[in-house]
């Protein structure tokens, strides 16, 4: 069975006393796949570092989160550009297959709201020059990321909407603009509520991720994550459709093969 987390975190501080041994648990339950997003500059090198341990695992993407959309934003943004281009000149096979996490989060402040939007939009238009899909966050903030979606929509948009916790209706929008719904930990939880309303869409919608180190599923919530415990995303998406383990880790790493196209 091959598993893919499509979002983690693998340069995480959290995982300083014992990378190795997190990422060979996960390797040994079926998590051979490993997509990292990209936070800010500070994270590049580590990122880099994480790449070059795991060759074989690790694939990167490049982008600003919305949470460190800051005063500095624009120089930020051409960092994500320099590097973008600095890869796509490369002749090695190191590329990036994503430009992500980007999206909105109005949660934990508001006040560079205008420079999120603006940030997100850019990366957006960033991707499209790449051929690259984008991978959405959004916390607080469906109104504002499908404001900026419907702007920037078209066969060239598409991407997974990350740590995807709408209702029934935020997720058909996500659909209708191309983006797999990335599916966690939150579908474990008693009051995570996706999990009611799921098996209406189709398989071919989802892809797996653990966003570790957070959003432990249960049994785990409270904890830190990791990328093996993907393995109880898929047995509750196992439940909630009501096919094998197996069936469902191979639709959701083939749809995470048409996203990033490997």
């Amino acid at each position: 069975m091959i598993l893919t987390d499509t979002h983690t975190h693998l340069y995480s501080e959290s995982f300083d006393d014992d990378q190795d041994e997190m990422m060979q648990r996960a390797i040994a339950i079926g998590v051979s796949r490993f997509f990292v997003p990209a936070i800010d500059s500070a994270y590049t090198e580590a990122m880099y570092d994480v790449e070059k341990k795991y060759p074989a695992h690790v694939f990167l993407m490049m982008g600003l989160h919305p949470t460190h959309v800051k005063e500095n934003y624009k120089e930020e943004l051409r960092h994500v550009e320099e590097e973008l281009q600095k890869r796509f000149d490369d002749n090695s096979n190191k590329k990036f297959y994503a430009v992500g996490e980007i999206g909105i989060d109005l949660y934990w402040d508001q006040t560079f709201i205008k420079e999120q939007q603006e940030a997100f939009r850019y990366q957006i238009q960033l991707a499209k020059k790449y051929k690259l899909p984008i991978v959405i966050h959004c916390r607080d903030a469906f109104k504002e990321v499908f404001e900026v979606l419907e702007l920037e929509k078209g066969e060239d948009l598409f991407g997974i909407f990350h740590c995807f916790t709408g209702d029934l209706e935020d997720a058909r929008k996500a659909i209708k603009y191309n983006m797999k719904l990335g599916i966690g930990g939150v579908v474990t939880f008693k009051n995570g509520k996706i999990d009611t309303f799921l098996n209406e869409f189709s398989l071919d919608h989802i892809v797996l991720e653990t966003d570790a180190p957070y959003l432990a599923p249960t049994p785990y919530r409270g904890k830190r994550n990791e990328s093996s415990y993907l393995i109880k995303v898929l047995e509750k998406l196992s439940d909630i459709y009501q096919k094998p383990a197996e069936e469902i880790a191979k639709i959701t790493t083939k749809n995470s093969k048409d996203v990033f196209g490997i």
